[in-house]
């Protein structure tokens, strides 16, 4: 489908900085070649063009001006490495000067850079993975919690290309009899009754919707949750940004009124990942600066994934407050109650009767804000999320399955209407497109290129 560049890379395949370790990865024809010429086995007998697959040797490593650092090189011979070609790894201390020394030696000893993820994009290249398991690559370095770690190591384990390639098994055999009734008419080719062709697109369509709808969740797993901290000023919104990022993210006074702009900070509460925005009280002012703010605050509640809707417990609700519990009732909300240590004035049973997910906490009190990630799960329904099920994970995805599902919609809708049979399987051809676009059986050099360019190098 495309071509594999033959010659060999090289790259630093941990994270710039101090470690205990460093690793630089060689993939390619010349890579055990390129690694002969700056190692020197302590061995003799273990030179690397003797190794065998997934086998190591000690040594040093070495350039022109001498010895570098003492180093364990790895060998995976093609095909079974990561690539599918040739790979090597050498193994050395972590710091930055000696690693960078390293790369530069492989380098001069005939290696190309790799450019940013150049080794998965091989290994998809040679089969060693298909395009949604390429992304799960990436989603899994980039993991923030165990939920969104298991989802990308289900991707990685190719749990959605399977049911991609399910789905497109069954349009196929759809396809290809409908295909041999239509072309060969004097063959004794059993004709395909519309109400079940109807019927059986109807169902695959269904399967589509099903994995469409576990994208929201995908994107919550994969990103975090968009989460905007509302309410008026002074019950405590910045208190509780301070709490959940562990410091003094967000100015607190007493004056109404601090916080103008939008405070944003990535927490995460236990295995939840939070993208929080502090916002303005949300208020009637006269002050042109803090008018901005609200109305930025107001917008940003407006497409938040949740809402966590902060209360004064020791003061009574009033009409900004009511306004704000109808305006998020029936979105995924939390009300938060703080100043808890307070004497209560506050009508909670009015909140919780629009509200069903509520918490009270105090500032005084870092422990108070435990419940609120159970809340939050039951809020954004992440609690019943199966990470080992198929999970459509980022919108590229989305689209392809979105496409195809509107392609079966348009076959169905054509049977529904008398077309031709050869009008239909045009339809559900073009939906076998988009799903082989998805798993990277169909897709565009310029596809391939968009996946991989957001990939470290290195990976």
């Amino acid at each position: 489908m495309f071509a594999v560049s033959n010659n060999t890379i090289a790259a630093i395949a941990t994270p710039y900085g101090t470690g205990g370790i460093g690793i630089v990865r060689l993939s390619g024809d010349d890579s055990i070649d390129v690694a002969e010429k700056l190692f020197e086995p302590a061995d003799k007998s273990r030179r690397l063009k003797m190794l065998s697959g997934y086998s190591g040797a000690y040594g040093r490593v070495f350039d022109k001006n001498g010895d570098i650092d003492e180093a364990v090189v790895f060998v995976y011979k093609a095909p079974k490495s990561y690539t599918g070609e040739n790979v090597v790894e050498i193994n050395c201390h972590g710091g930055v000067y000696v690693v960078s020394r390293v790369l530069r030696a492989c380098l001069d000893c005939g290696a190309s850079p790799a450019q940013p993820g150049e080794f998965t994009k091989r290994a998809f290249l040679n089969g060693k993975l298909n395009l949604t398991q390429a992304e799960a690559v990436m989603d899994i370095i980039s993991a923030m919690g165990l939920q969104s770690s298991k989802a990308a190591l289900s991707a990685r384990d190719g749990v959605l290309s399977k049911k991609i390639d399910s789905i497109a098994g069954r349009l196929v055999a759809l396809s290809s009899h409908l295909a041999a009734w239509i072309d060969y008419p004097e063959e004794d080719v059993e004709e395909l009754e519309s109400t079940a062709l109807k019927q059986g697109l109807i169902e695959i369509i269904g399967d589509l919707n099903a994995l469409l709808a576990t994208y929201d969740n995908g994107r919550m797993l994969r990103e975090g949750i968009d989460t905007v901290i509302a309410g008026r000023p002074n019950v405590g919104k910045s208190t509780l940004m301070n709490l959940l990022s562990g410091y003094n993210r967000s100015i607190v006074t007493n004056i109404a009124g601090t916080t103008r702009d939008i405070i944003e900070e990535t927490v995460k509460l236990d295995d939840i990942v939070l993208r929080l925005a502090d916002t303005a009280g949300l208020r009637e002012t006269d002050d042109r600066v803090e008018s901005i703010g609200v109305e930025l605050a107001s917008k940003r509640l407006a497409a938040a994934s949740l809402v966590l809707a902060v209360f004064d417990s020791s003061d009574i609700l009033n009409g900004r407050d009511i306004r704000l519990i109808d305006e998020i009732a029936d979105r995924p909300c939390v009300a938060v109650i703080n100043k808890a240590d307070l004497p209560r004035q506050i009508d909670i049973d009015y909140i919780k009767s629009k509200i069903n997910n509520v918490v009270e906490i105090s500032a005084n009190d870092a422990d108070s804000i435990r419940p609120l990630s159970e809340a939050i799960k039951q809020a954004v329904k992440i609690s019943n999320i199966d990470a080992s099920a198929p999970i459509i994970a980022n919108e590229r995805q989305r689209s392809c399955a979105a496409a195809a599902a509107a392609a079966l919609n348009d076959a169905v809708e054509a049977l529904s209407n008398s077309a031709t049979l050869d009008a239909v399987n045009v339809c559900i051809d073009y939906a076998l497109d988009y799903l082989f676009s998805l798993t990277g059986q169909k897709a565009s050099e310029a596809v391939i290129d968009e996946v991989f360019s957001r990939f470290c190098v290195g990976k």
